[in-house]
């Protein structure tokens, strides 16, 4: 786990200036902590705007970062991540889109999340840096059912297994992928961790998302599950860029 901690004027630019240049997009889900709010225009906000604005500007370089900003109590810690396969440009529009919603969305909560489909922007009083969360943490489905559930859901589970075996090892902690179904169909599949947890946090982390399918999504044509530290997805249409 690689937390930053940071003074320097260059991170002090203006997130408002940052924000204008935000997507239009809507995002897929969010939290606001309930531990307790900041006053405006204290220590605390002050912080934060700072480390917002170093993760936008440092993420999408190689799409994660963390950091943390202050001290004691007016601490503020976070984290940005966008999907694996986004480049450059895409991570930092859907960035400053989160910061922004988020921001709104939870105005005064010493932590929040906020999750896109290209992105994931976390921050918090409290030191969560390389600890599974399993507090946040939402699910998605498709409405459509498959034919066969028991078959389909077989190959869900080697699909993301498989991927789950890539991904922990690997610098990014991502991988997708695809598996023939049938003659004619095949299934797509990603899984990814934040890079603030160890190889085998991350592949705990995946492995209880993926036991939690059934839950969710059984014999659904897609499904994910989305936490603070990981996600898994799966659909029957490519949904990743190439």
């Amino acid at each position: 786990m690689s937390s930053s901690h940071f003074t320097s004027p260059l991170y002090l630019l203006s997130f408002t200036l940052l924000l204008q240049i935000a997507i239009g997009t809507n995002p897929l889900f969010h939290f606001c902590s309930s531990s307790g709010n900041f006053a405006a225009n204290g220590p605390y906000e002050a912080n934060l705007n700072t480390l917002m604005s170093y993760l936008y500007l440092t993420a999408p370089l190689t799409g994660f970062a963390s950091g943390s900003v202050g001290q004691s109590y007016n601490q503020a810690n976070g984290l940005a991540l966008c999907r694996g396969d986004v480049n450059t440009t895409d991570c930092r529009s859907c960035l400053a889109e989160a910061g922004s919603e988020i921001r709104t969305l939870c105005p005064n909560n010493e932590g929040a999340i906020i999750w896109y489909d290209e992105c994931e922007l976390k921050y918090s009083n409290l030191d969560f840096f390389g600890k599974i969360d399993n507090e946040n943490k939402f699910y998605m489905w498709n409405l459509k059912n498959v034919s066969d559930p028991i078959y389909f859901n077989e190959n869900t589970k080697e699909l993301l297994r498989k991927l789950a075996e890539e991904a922990y090892g690997s610098p990014k902690m991502y991988a997708s992928g695809e598996l023939k179904i049938g003659e004619h169909k095949k299934l797509y599949g990603l899984v990814q961790c934040t890079r603030d947890l160890s190889s085998i946090d991350c592949k705990k982390c995946i492995d209880e998302a993926i036991s939690e399918l059934p839950s969710c999504c059984d014999g659904k044509e897609g499904g994910r599950v989305v936490g603070g530290s990981c996600n898994v997805r799966y659909e029957i249409y490519p949904f990743v860029n190439a």
